[in-house]
């Protein structure tokens, strides 16, 4: 049959539909017919240093460095320029390397994907990554992405009061005065102090909520509500192991950060693909 042009009105009639179409399919995958979770597995420290092997041997063999280079030198450059003018911001440094811990989880949907591929196939390219922003899967993940960068920003919000209230509100007048007043005052070791509990809180929510909500809403259709509570399930059967995870993870991160968050080329690619067989190791499909 042979197509015609069409009326600009027709065109726009068809592309709303397309739309609508997309938005009630997203939209719909935030629920699922699946209302119970899965009967998860238990997990020891053996699977962990599996997951971690496993996620190094996929960094490799996609180089995925490649690609968090390409995301991550921009963020440092904002941030070394920021700081280079704004001297007022110096201590939001650490707060800002340590919300990059609350934010992994998204950050690695496309590590997931390639890794989720990498199981079936040989050939499994960057375009793999993208291909999780597919019409089914992007609703549950961008309600999810949205609770994540809630808890950034509420972090971020909860670092400039411990600091007004300890060492501020003025600011440090440079970066070796802020050392030394850091490390050699008790107002300093307040803030620590305080920062450390707080952000212990922040990080233990997005374990939790997060640990295989992600790469479930990849892998199987189920709804975000399932996917949520098939991470709080595991968290309950593996406690000990969970925890230890949280530990390496963020021991790896806070290392990732240093110098000027260069590491975290390598460590966020590694445990985003390490997250992925940890996933596969406790939840059955």
């Amino acid at each position: 049959m042979v197509r015609t042009i069409g009326n600009p009105l027709s065109w726009a009639a068809q592309g709303l539909s397309n739309a609508g179409h997309a938005v009630g399919d997203a939209t719909s995958a935030l629920g699922s017919e699946v209302i119970e979770p899965p009967e998860v597995r238990q997990i020891t420290r053996d699977d962990l240093r599996a997951a971690l092997r496993k996620g190094y041997a996929d960094f490799a063999r996609f180089r995925s460095d490649v690609m968090f280079l390409v995301l991550i030198y921009p963020v440092i450059g904002i941030c070394l320029a920021v700081l280079a003018f704004h001297q007022a911001l110096l201590p939001m440094l650490f707060p800002l390397g340590a919300g990059f811990l609350l934010l992994g989880p998204i950050a690695a949907i496309g590590l997931y994907e390639m890794s989720r591929q990498g199981e079936q196939r040989e050939d499994v390219g960057w375009t793999a990554a993208l291909s999780v922003l597919r019409a089914r899967n992007i609703g549950p993940v961008f309600v999810m992405g949205v609770y994540l960068l809630g808890l950034f920003l509420l972090w971020m919000l909860a670092a400039v009061l411990i600091y007004n209230w300890t060492l501020g509100p003025g600011a440090p007048a440079s970066a070796t005065d802020f050392a030394i007043e850091v490390l050699t005052t008790g107002p300093g070791w307040l803030m620590v102090g305080l920062g450390m509990g707080v952000g212990f809180v922040f990080a233990a929510l997005v374990l939790v909520a997060s640990l295989t909500t992600l790469p479930m809403l990849i892998d199987q259709r189920v709804g975000l509500p399932v996917a949520v509570m098939t991470s709080v399930a595991v968290m309950r059967r593996n406690p000990a192991t969970v925890a230890t995870w949280g530990l390496i993870v963020a021991t790896l991160m806070l290392l990732g950060t240093l110098p000027f968050f260069l590491g975290l080329i390598v460590v966020l690619p590694v445990l985003g693909h390490a997250t992925w067989y940890l996933y596969r190791a406790a939840v059955p499909r």
